[in-house]
């Protein structure tokens, strides 16, 4: 049994969702939104801190998963983006918890078997996989996709280190 929390940093609204990957098999825990006021950037970077902090409090998760930052087409939205994910990391690392990062790209891949999904896609898929009785809020259904793809690459590490050896290209 092990608790994920997947992150999916924003400047104005920051997703979260904590899953319970059990063998493989992963149940829904909880997800919302931090959503920020108009402040300063250092005062949203100040609640997107406190508010990771509270959730970790809350759920103790054993790992972390976030989305890195994609290169958008303005490099200032791209630098607010960053920051917002590093106050994220800093409130996981500051509880001793490691973080793994995920392209936005492999995510999609990993919950919708497209990397080009749309984000419809993904609240659908994230719905039928922890089936759930409604569609999530964007914002959560990209953190919980993300601790979804954690869990999914986390198996296959563990499948990985378990096998003896390999046989044309398969493990055995």
């Amino acid at each position: 049994m092990t608790l994920i929390l997947g992150i999916d940093p924003g400047s104005r609204k920051t997703g979260f969702g904590v899953i319970n990957n059990i063998n493989g098999r992963c149940e829904y825990v909880a997800s919302g939104v931090i959503r920020l006021k108009n402040d300063t950037l250092p005062e949203r970077l100040k609640v997107i801190f406190h508010s990771v902090c509270e959730v970790i409090e809350e759920y103790c998760p054993q790992q972390v998963a976030i989305e890195q930052v994609f290169m958008a087409k303005n490099a200032n939205s791209a630098l607010i983006l960053g920051q917002a994910r590093g106050a994220a990391i800093v409130a996981a690392v500051s509880h001793d918890l490691e973080v793994a990062e995920y392209e936005a790209k492999k995510v999609k891949q990993s919950v919708v078997g497209n990397g080009g999904a749309d984000k419809t896609q993904v609240q659908h898929m994230v719905k039928q996989l922890l089936k759930l009785s409604g569609i999530p809020q964007e914002d959560a259904a990209d953190a919980l996709a993300v601790a979804l793809c954690h869990a999914n690459t986390y198996q296959h590490m563990i499948s990985v280190a378990q096998a003896t050896h390999f046989r044309r290209g398969r493990m055995v």
